[in-house]
C-alpha cells in the first residue's frame, strides 16, 4: 500500500486583482506568440469583473470542502494547493512540502479528461515543480481521471435539473442540452489518450455528457456537444462547433429554448463566467432563444466527497491497479491510475 502523507490539489490558477491580470495571461500564453493586442483583448474579460478570476476563492472553498470531508472519513493527510499559472505557485507548494518533510503526495487536479491540456501537462508541471525544488522533492501520484465518476456526473445532473425549472414553463419541456468543452486543436484531440485509445478527449466528453442527459428531465431532452473559448490561429484546425454558432444552428432548427452545460469544467472560473454567462447568453438572446446555464460541480459536497473516494481508492491499490468498477457509470470503464508515456502523443 502507498505510504502517502499529503494531499495536493492542482489547478490552473487565476488573477486576483487588476494588476495581476497581464502578467498571469504572460504566464498562460508564454512560448505561444499570441500577439499582444490578442492579450489585451483577453484582459478585458477579467476587468469586467474587477480583475478577478473566481478560480482561485473556488480552490479554497473546494479544500474547506475535502478537508472537512477527509475528517468525517478517517483521513488525515494534511492538505496543499499549487497553480500552474499563478500564486500559490506549484513549484513553491512542492518546496513547501519538501521542507514540511512530506516524501509522497497524492494529487487531484481539476481536469477530468484526457488530452494534453487536460491531463498530460499537469503530469509534465508536477515533475517539472519537482526537479526545481530538487532530489528532496516528494513522490507525488495523480488519482485517475474522474469524467464518468458518480461523484462528477450526479452534481452536473442536478444543475441541469435547476437550470431546466428557471426556463418558461411553456418552453422547458422541449429544451435543448448544449454540453460544452474547451476547444482544442483537433490534432491534441486525435492525439488524446495512449495508443491504440486516441481520440479520447471527444469519446470521455461524450460519454459525460450521455451520462448526465440520461439523468436529467428523465433523460427526455435532445443534447449536443459543443466547444468554446478556442484560442489558437485561424488557420489551425480546433475541435468545433463553436457554441455560439451551434446555438444559431439550433434556433433556424426550431429550438425555442437551451440549457448550456459546461462539462468540460469543474468550476465557474472566468471561461464560465465570460464566454457562457455573457457571450453565449447574448448570443441566446439576440436569436429568441430562452437561455439558462447550469453550474459546474465543483461548489457539491457530492464532489468533494468524491475527491475523498478517489484518494481512498489511490490508498487501497498498489502499483497502477484499476479502481473499482462501483466507481464508475457508463460503458468506458475505470480510467488507468497512472499513464503511459504515449499516453496523449507524449508531448504537445
Amino acid at each position: 500500500m502507498p505510504a502517502y502523507d499529503a494531499f495536493l490539489l492542482v489547478s490552473f490558477g487565476g488573477p486576483e486583482g487588476p494588476g495581476d491580470v497581464m502578467p498571469f495571461l504572460a504566464n498562460v500564453t508564454r512560448g505561444r506568440n499570441v500577439p499582444p493586442e490578442r492579450l489585451a483583448g483577453v484582459a478585458e474579460h477579467y476587468y469586467a469583473f474587477g480583475g478577478v478570476s473566481p478560480i482561485n476563492q473556488q480552490c479554497r472553498d473546494l479544500l474547506a470542502a475535502v478537508r472537512a470531508d477527509f475528517a468525517a472519513n478517517g483521513l488525515t493527510l494534511p492538505l496543499y494547493w499549487g497553480n500552474r499559472n499563478w500564486t500559490p505557485y506549484l513549484a513553491d507548494t512542492v518546496r513547501a512540502m519538501t521542507q514540511d518533510g512530506v516524501r509522497r503526495a497524492v494529487a487531484f487536479v481539476t481536469s477530468a479528461y484526457s488530452s494534453y491540456s487536460s491531463c498530460r501537462q499537469y503530469l509534465d508541471d508536477i515533475e517539472r515543480a519537482r526537479a526545481a525544488v530538487g532530489p528532496g522533492a516528494p513522490r507525488i501520484d495523480k488519482v485517475r481521471r474522474f469524467f464518468n465518476h458518480p461523484g462528477f456526473i450526479e452534481p452536473f445532473a442536478g444543475h441541469v435539473d435547476a437550470a431546466l425549472a428557471t426556463l418558461p414553463a411553456e418552453v422547458r419541456d422541449d429544451a435543448h442540452l448544449v454540453f460544452t468543452a474547451h476547444s482544442i486543436p483537433v490534432a491534441m484531440a486525435e492525439a488524446s489518450g495512449p495508443a491504440g485509445e486516441r481520440g479520447r478527449y471527444v469519446a470521455e466528453l461524450t460519454e459525460a455528457a450521455r451520462l448526465i442527459a440520461e439523468r436529467t428531465g428523465a433523460g427526455a431532452h435532445r443534447w449536443s456537444l459543443a466547444y468554446q473559448s478556442r484560442s489558437g490561429l485561424p488557420a489551425q484546425p480546433w475541435l468545433e462547433p463553436d457554441v455560439r454558432d451551434h446555438l444559431g444552428e439550433l434556433a433556424k432548427s426550431g429550438t425555442q429554448a437551451v440549457v448550456v452545460v459546461p462539462v468540460g469544467f469543474v468550476s465557474d472560473h472566468m471561461e464560465v463566467r465570460h464566454d457562457l454567462d455573457v457571450e453565449a447568453a447574448q448570443t441566446a438572446d439576440a436569436l429568441g432563444l430562452a437561455f439558462a446555464r447550469a453550474a459546474t460541480p465543483g461548489t457539491s459536497p457530492r464532489f468533494a466527497s468524491m475527491v475523498t473516494e478517489l484518494v481512498t481508492e489511490r490508498l487501497a491499490l498498489p502499483g497502477d491497479l484499476p479502481g473499482s468498477e462501483d466507481a464508475v457509470l457508463g460503458d468506458m470503464g475505470v480510467p488507468s491510475q497512472t499513464c503511459p508515456a504515449d499516453c496523449c502523443g507524449g508531448a504537445r
